[in-house]
């Protein structure tokens, strides 16, 4: 094993921070035995600060119309093929009603950038889920915003945000989004959120169309300054009814090593094992877990809902991934060693 690469390990775990060239150098590392090091670095690290506990949040899916075009994407606006749908806040609360009953204590509320939820919508969902589930945390995950529109939901009772940049290179940004978005804003909004009082998640995909590795150093950079509460990192997926849908796939084990590293950089974040992880690889959220990953999200949703809210190919919705086999989950965990907890599971820090 290179000693060379251990220091530079040893390095990020006890400072936090690396050089572009550290992280450039850990990225393009392909040997098993530093590989190895590096995860079981991060493995301790997460242990020393959330123990073996993995939180789960139940996630619900709420409208898969959206007023963007983002080329990856599987809902944006110039997808003729996809079945759009919406939930009323009547369904949503249902949702969260079982979620409750099955003992989730963190809802997280997905959607496209859908113009019928307006801010009242908003409101008076986050309001009507604060009232009913004062022990619960309420995420949302629906795109920008204006920043008084974020104070609001904050104030009806919303704990975090969820807004992924996707990529930290304005022009990377640019070869993913249309004209109308800017990487710029995308980062106003984050750091606009941070200064209301949420916890908030970033995060980027990995192995998208045009991604180089220095993207990805740039992406690291950028986490390492904002510090994020939450960071979500998943492989690039194509979506067969978009411009991107004969792209290949990102790598789950370049997303894996991904992993270690933001926890080494972030020892108290909340670090989720995510879909795409376990799309792409059938053991992709054990693996992602083992390698510091703390959280997974099942799906609430109504089945219905599940199989139209297709970001990307074949999307996992059952099994494991369904709210309703958390009995599953719960043994595949304790397989690995770590034990699921239904609590708010809050960041540490």
């Amino acid at each position: 094993m290179s000693a060379a690469y251990c220091s530079i390990i040893d390095r990020l775990r006890e400072t936090h921070a690396l050089s572009e060239e550290g992280y450039l150098s850990l990225m393009q590392c392909s040997d098993a035995a530093v590989l190895d090091y590096l995860r079981q670095s991060a493995d301790e690290v997460r242990r020393s600060v959330y123990g073996t506990t993995i939180y789960v949040r139940g996630l619900i899916e709420f409208t898969n119309y959206c007023k963007n075009d983002c080329l990856y994407c599987g809902i944006r606006r110039s997808n003729r093929c996809a079945e759009r749908f919406r939930l009323e806040e009547a369904d949503i609360l249902g949702c969260a009603e079982a979620g409750y009953r099955l003992g989730f204590r963190t809802f997280v509320l997905q959607g496209g950038e859908d113009p019928y939820f307006d801010d009242k919508k908003v409101i008076d969902l986050v309001s009507a889920l604060r009232k009913t589930y004062p022990d619960c945390a309420i995420t949302l995950s629906i795109g920008e915003k204006p920043r008084e529109s974020y104070q609001a939901y904050f104030d009806a009772g919303a704990d975090r945000y969820l807004l992924r940049h996707e990529t930290a290179s304005a022009e990377h940004y640019g070869r993913l989004h249309p004209p109308e978005l800017s990487l710029r804003h995308r980062m106003e909004c984050l750091e606009a959120l941070k200064e209301i009082g949420y916890q908030v998640g970033c995060g980027f995909m990995v192995g998208s169309p045009y991604q180089t590795p220095q993207h990805i150093v740039q992406d690291l950079k950028f986490v390492e300054a904002f510090r994020p509460h939450m960071v979500g990192i998943g492989p690039f997926i194509p979506h067969k009814d978009t411009p991107f849908g004969s792209f290949e796939a990102g790598s789950a084990q370049e997303t894996i090593k991904l992993l270690s590293i933001i926890r080494l950089m972030l020892p108290n974040v909340l670090l989720p094992a995510t879909t795409a992880l376990g799309t792409i690889a059938g053991d992709g959220r054990e693996k992602g877990i083992l390698a510091g990953a703390n959280v997974i999200m099942p799906n609430l949703s109504p089945p219905d809902a599940r199989k139209k809210y297709m970001l990307y190919n074949d999307k996992l919705s059952a099994g494991e991934e369904a709210a309703e086999h958390l009995l599953e989950l719960k043994r595949s965990m304790v397989a690995i060693g770590y034990e699921i907890v239904t609590d708010r599971g809050d960041y540490k820090g």
